[in-house]
């Protein structure tokens, strides 16, 4: 995502984690502008398990524009982000874009709801936890699921990471942003989502696995197409 230089003083880890229903990705890096390993590895390992998908990068968005907004990811079907939050085209406050320039700048309480039933999500977020929060979302599928981004709490101005998750077993319609601190602003980016006919067969780990991949929306909608990823 971040053309930026890599080097060894990255220290932390991106990894793969699985549950008995889910794969999770996750890397964090605390200053991108020095390295974007630990993100981008979390994020490679998430779109391996995936073919055909799109990834949203905002960049047909204009300025200001907020939600409801919709985004149009062909077989896997639409996503609409509705509640808080606005496209921004310039960084802001330690937010910016993780790719092209246009991200969805957003104090946490917003929604996603797909058109489809969807078995794979992932995003880039970046300056989390410079307020001592941590990001959760609510995966509903009929009943609820909840999970807490393992994002450094006293993280500095800037930050950078990647989350994703695959879930064949329970799909789901709809996502509900939160943070334990409601104050703590981030911009979300560069979102993946995929059905589970997009889920490559027999590529998520087995539960229990552990690999080390790294060290180092009010008042009217709008439609695009999603980037292809191979």
């Amino acid at each position: 995502m971040l053309n930026m230089k890599k080097i060894s003083s990255a220290l932390l880890l991106a990894s793969l984690t699985t549950t008995s229903q889910a794969a999770l990705f996750f890397g964090e890096d605390l200053n991108p502008l020095v390295s974007s390993a630990n993100s981008d590895n979390a994020n490679a390992a998430f779109l391996a398990q995936l073919s055909g998908v799109g990834t949203e990068d905002f960049e047909s968005f204009s300025q200001g524009i907020s939600g409801p907004l919709t985004v149009d990811f062909g077989v896997a079907g639409t996503a609409t982000l509705s509640g808080s939050g606005e496209v921004r085209t310039s960084s802001s406050s330690g937010r910016f874009a993780t790719s092209g320039s246009a991200y969805w700048n957003t104090n946490n309480d917003f929604t996603i709801t797909f058109s489809n039933a969807i078995s794979a999500f992932g995003f880039y977020g970046t300056d989390i936890g410079d307020f001592g929060g941590n990001i959760t979302l609510d995966f509903v599928n009929g009943s609820t699921t909840s999970y807490i981004v393992n994002n450094t709490t006293s993280a500095p101005n800037g930050s950078l990471l990647f989350w994703g998750l695959v879930d064949v077993t329970n799909p789901f319609t709809s996502i509900t942003f939160g943070n334990t601190n409601s104050t703590d602003v981030f911009g979300f980016d560069d979102m993946t989502i995929g059905t589970a006919q997009q889920v490559i067969t027999n590529s998520v780990p087995e539960p229990g696995s552990l690999a080390i991949l790294g060290l180092g929306l009010a008042g009217f909608s709008l439609t695009r197409k999603a980037k292809k990823q191979a």
